[in-house]
């Protein structure tokens, strides 16, 4: 068992093949680019940026489904992140660090929640996650009346704005996410027995693992970073609005698959998954900067991840 995780957690060639895929695009995307705009400083900065939410999601997302689970609630945990940060961001009512810690702490309850039901509930992920997918969504449109909260401070405006030595904030706080969770998962005990849980439940179990606890802690840290990801959207748009987050969980979990993670759990790396992020981002800007509607961009978009999914069955029935 030892040696088939050594395996799972050391790059390969799939790693290699990501790389260069992702390596070709950009190419691509900067000879075709008017004035080869595509690869200056700036856009290059505006892209980390774009990236920055998804990626951190992304993170969060594969966790879970290197467990050998989904999360579909962190899209509707984003809004009521956004939301309860927002109200409690009003110019001279509270300290920065009050809404910033309500809103983590709401993505944490709700990936509990989601934890609670998989693990000792016995309910298919899918399904807990749906559900609360849709009751989350609901509580944000209540606790917000349906409408956006504005009028907030401008310490927490600056939470995703300001930069350091011109670099964006929010891109730091993706670089920085990306490493930590990558470190975890590829290098502590922790993360060898996340991928143990996901690659063999029944092995894990028997090998003294609390398979129970596992699984509900990998809902716990999708949860904290999607509550993470509605404090930094609320600030960059400067409103807490209750549809936030519509539909980003697919773009997590499109960065995932893209970035080469299992969805049957147990294999997968954090560079694949930045890398999936990255090109998600990178399809996005540069189809814009040449002028191609939007809506093309989600067909590409769902081109990428069937052709990810299949790849991973092929390489599974190799095996």
């Amino acid at each position: 068992m030892a040696t088939a995780l050594n395996r799972k957690l050391v790059p390969s060639v799939k790693d290699a093949g990501i790389l260069l895929v992702f390596a070709a695009l950009v190419v691509a995307l900067w000879a075709v680019s008017p004035g080869h705009h595509f690869l200056s400083v700036n856009n290059v900065l505006l892209i980390l940026i774009q990236t920055a939410i998804n990626g951190i999601l992304a993170m969060g997302m594969m966790y879970v489904i290197v467990s050998g689970e989904i999360d579909l609630s962190v899209g509707s945990t984003i809004g009521l992140a956004g939301v309860t940060a927002a109200m409690l961001a009003h110019p001279g009512e509270h300290m920065l660090i009050v809404p910033v810690l309500a809103g983590i702490l709401v993505g944490a309850v709700v990936g509990l929640i989601n934890g609670i039901g998989v693990a000792y509930g016995a309910i298919p992920s899918f399904i807990i996650t749906l559900g609360t997918m849709t009751a989350v969504r609901g509580i944000a449109l209540m606790v917000s009346g349906g409408a956006p909260v504005f009028n907030v401070s401008g310490a927490f405006e600056a939470v995703a704005s300001i930069k350091l030595a011109g670099f964006p904030i929010m891109a730091l706080y993706f670089i920085v996410i990306a490493a930590a969770f990558g470190f975890i998962i590829h290098k502590t005990v922790y993360g060898r027995r996340v991928y143990a849980v996901g690659g063999n439940p029944v092995a894990a179990e028997i090998s003294g693992i609390d398979v129970r606890r596992y699984r509900v802690s990998v809902f716990v840290i999708a949860g904290l970073l999607a509550g993470f990801c509605g404090v930094l959207l609320a600030s960059r748009t400067i409103t807490g609005a209750p549809t936030a987050g519509e539909s980003y969980e697919l773009d997590a979990i499109a960065a995932v698959v893209i970035g080469g993670v299992s969805m049957t759990g147990g294999r997968g790396r954090a560079l694949g998954v930045v890398i999936g992020a990255l090109m998600i981002a990178v399809i996005g800007n540069g189809l814009d900067i040449l002028g191609i509607d939007a809506n093309f961009q989600k067909v590409v978009k769902g081109a990428i991840i069937v052709l990810a999914v299949l790849l991973d069955v092929k390489a599974r029935r190799r095996k």
